[in-house]
């Protein structure tokens, strides 16, 4: 029996209009995610990669085409209706942290565990927290904390509702080599333990070596590379 995969892009086509010209960033691109699969696409500064993340997780929809997550019809949904998938299965991680500056690290990552009306939120975060090594700094604000320590935040909200799927797009990015390589340490250790779905954009190779698959974006189509 074929496992189904837990993301299912057909035929996607992104287009935007500059200055009156069509610009296509994806075209015709196909993509299958089985479940508990770590995947990194790669890609050179404009090939789109970012743009693909966010039409797999629903932050933006496709031109043409499809997405489906759990073999459900998903771009198709409404902004409420995407909104609610997002919140009960997807966890994200960004370059810039998207910490919201005026919650403490604890509110934060209890954040979207109250969005879903989880009547453990706090406990929840806290051992979130601990497990990223920040139990010392629940109360501090992002100004706060260290660039590392703020991604070690985002790494404990993302995973705080054990989501399905967690996309991280360039998480080492804004941080310098050191504090990136332990970055990407916790982040495969947490996801080992979590058994989650990991969906990593990156423009680094290194990092990308360290997911089981890895996908190149080119001219708009993906190009799986030889392991």
């Amino acid at each position: 029996m074929h496992q189904l995969p837990i993301i299912h892009a057909n035929d996607l086509y992104y287009e935007i209009i500059n200055h009156d010209n069509q610009i296509r960033i994806l075209q015709g691109l196909n993509l299958n995610i089985l479940a508990g699969e770590q995947v990194a696409i790669i890609g050179s500064s404009g090939s789109g990669k970012s743009t693909l993340l966010s039409l797999l997780a629903g932050l933006d929809v496709p031109t043409n085409g499809s997405v489906q997550i759990q073999s459900k019809m998903f771009s198709n949904l409404d902004e409420d209706g995407r909104a609610a998938v997002r919140s009960a299965s997807m966890g994200f991680v960004f370059q810039s942290f998207q910490l919201l500056p005026s919650l403490t690290a604890l509110e934060n990552v209890m954040l979207p565990l109250q969005l879903k009306n989880q009547p453990n939120a706090k406990e929840l975060a806290l051992e979130a927290l601990k497990k990223v090594g920040l139990s010392a700094r629940v109360t501090h604000y992002p100004k706060q904390l260290s660039g590392g320590e703020q991604q070690r935040v985002a790494i404990a909200r993302a995973f705080a509702i054990q989501p399905e799927i967690l996309f991280a797009d360039e998480p080492t990015g804004n941080l310098d080599h050191a504090t990136g390589q332990m970055i990407i340490e916790l982040l495969f250790k947490m996801n080992a333990e979590a058994g989650t779905t990991l969906v990593l954009v990156t423009h680094d190779i290194q990092l990308a070596n360290r997911c089981q698959r890895q996908l190149r974006l080119v001219n708009g189509v993906l190009e799986e590379l030889a392991q």
